[in-house]
């Protein structure tokens, strides 16, 4: 063997070749299965009406995502650490409000009656319960490990995540809980000549309402101004004065209170919850924070409406074209080969190279 050729085998780097097979073997079978579905016909016949459903349902799906990673982005661009608690925070406060405020007005009737007082009142005890043990879960197990290697509160999160659920299964039980039907979320409307039920519709414009709020919060007011301080230095924005303690407690609160906004809005949706109920949603929204650019509002809410319609369209696009069986069930290995793709090829995400220019 000549001496270049042996010398080339060697600066091979074997890692980044197997990397790079690995991308690239997904985008054929990805461009394939959906050169199949369109031009080969493979597997059902959808009309125009159902792929526009399947982006609104998309849509609507990443809406939620896009409200519970708002909790993700800002605990880490705020600590630099991954709460894994942030789906028991979604989970608390919509099966307390479930159980002690929705439930009760159903049944006796004025929930039907006086509908939009009746969701306020849930709305916001499913906040207060998320931002109650948010809170508590920031004092008691985070507080006192800042200064702690990185695995060491990582795993704190994953034990903490472990207490909620289990302590809200002693409080209601493990079985499922049906959320009341509302007259007012019957139906759909007429958008377009295309039929959307009424309850995708409103989570979409709430959703977006709240993160377009949030976003003129952080920016445009001095509590937000001050958030952004101790994301970018502790110690700096401690001597500026800044309360450091309660800029990363509001942090939490706004989180929370996000992921309670949207665990009633899920509860709308699919009308039942559970203790286990924040676990899938919390691992899917990490999934659009880190898709987006972990630490950046805007990358968070891209990446949870981005995850929501590729795994809305995607079962019946390319995976149908692939003839895989069941392949509607498979919306979640979709998510999860997301995360894995992202972290291996773009970890810090879609929006994170403006965002690191931005802090520099």
């Amino acid at each position: 063997m000549p001496q270049s050729l042996a010398k080339r085998i060697k600066s091979i780097d074997y890692i980044a070749l197997v990397l790079w097979l690995f991308k690239t073997g997904i985008i054929v079978l990805v461009l394939w299965g959906t050169f199949a579905k369109i031009f080969l016909g493979r597997g059902v016949d959808y009309t125009a009406s159902d792929w526009a459903d399947f982006v609104v349902a998309g849509l609507s799906q990443g809406s939620l995502y896009a409200l519970i990673a708002l909790g993700y982005t800002m605990v880490y661009g705020i600590l630099f650490m991954i709460n894994f608690a942030h789906g028991e925070f979604f989970m608390s406060g919509t099966m307390a409000a479930t159980v002690l405020v929705a439930i009760p007005l159903s049944m006796s009737g004025l929930l039907d009656k006086y509908p939009i007082p009746g969701l306020l009142l849930i709305f916001f005890a499913s906040m207060m319960v998320s931002v109650g043990v948010a809170l508590l879960t920031e004092r008691i197990a985070y507080r006192p490990l800042r200064s702690a290697p990185r695995l060491v509160p990582l795993i704190t999160a994953i034990g903490a995540s472990f207490f909620w659920q289990y302590f809200f299964r002693g409080m209601f039980g493990s079985s499922i809980i049906p959320f009341p039907e509302m007259e007012i979320f019957k139906g759909t409307f007429d958008i377009f000549g295309f039929e959307i039920l009424r309850t995708r519709a409103v989570v979409m414009v709430s959703s977006l309402v709240v993160m377009v709020g949030l976003n003129a919060f952080i920016n445009r007011t001095k509590t937000g101004k001050a958030i952004r301080a101790v994301a970018e230095d502790k110690d700096v924005a401690a001597l500026m004065g800044i309360d450091v303690d309660r800029a990363i407690a509001i942090t939490f609160v706004i989180g929370a209170a996000a992921a309670g906004f949207a665990g009633i809005l899920y509860a709308i949706v699919f009308r039942q919850v559970n203790f286990f109920m924040g676990f899938v949603p919390g691992i899917k929204a990490f999934t659009a924070a880190v898709l987006g650019g972990i630490g950046s509002i805007p990358g968070a809410a891209l990446g949870g409406l981005f995850l929501g319609v590729v795994e809305s369209v995607g079962p019946p696009l390319f995976l149908e074209g692939l003839n895989i069986p069941g392949a509607h069930q498979l919306k979640d290995v979709i998510a999860f080969t997301m995360l894995v793709l992202v972290l291996i090829f773009r970890p810090q995400g879609i929006l994170g190279k403006n965002l690191s220019e931005k802090k520099a």
